[in-house]
């Protein structure tokens, strides 16, 4: 008869970021919010291979990189619909969208609304802004 073994130890759940790891890759990605920066870069600087990162940080954060920097971008756009007089286009480009109708895609995509309609309902006011093309 045919002996099997089993190998002393059963294989590791994809492994999360270590805290310095996390850290830094959020840092990074934040400091380059406007300008983006590549998910193989963040990787390198976590001593990582692009894959590796990438799975690590899902399982970190329950998303894909490009989704939490995404989340990141409309995060700002926000606080700058509230707090300022900024046209749409500037906001975009601010946010590190490619242009106002990237940004008003990934709000509404976000958001369930355009970002004038959240910035109405946000300051309780209306304000004259471009419109974003759908």
């Amino acid at each position: 008869m045919e002996q099997f073994t089993v190998p002393a130890t059963a294989p590791a759940a994809t492994a999360l970021l270590g805290s310095g790891q996390m850290e830094a890759a959020k840092r990074l990605m934040l400091e380059r919010l406007d300008t983006g920066i590549s998910v193989a870069e963040v990787a390198a600087a976590c001593a990582l291979s692009r894959s590796h990162f990438s799975r690590r940080f899902k399982q970190s954060t329950r998303m894909p990189p490009q989704q939490w920097l995404r989340e990141q971008r409309v995060m700002k756009s926000k606080v700058l619909l509230r707090t300022s007089r900024m046209l749409l286009v500037d906001i975009a480009l601010t946010c590190g969208f490619y242009d106002q109708s990237h940004f008003c895609r990934a709000f509404f995509s976000s958001e369930g609304m355009t970002p004038q309609t959240w910035q109405a309902q946000a300051s309780g006011s209306h304000r004259r802004q471009a419109s974003c093309l759908q």
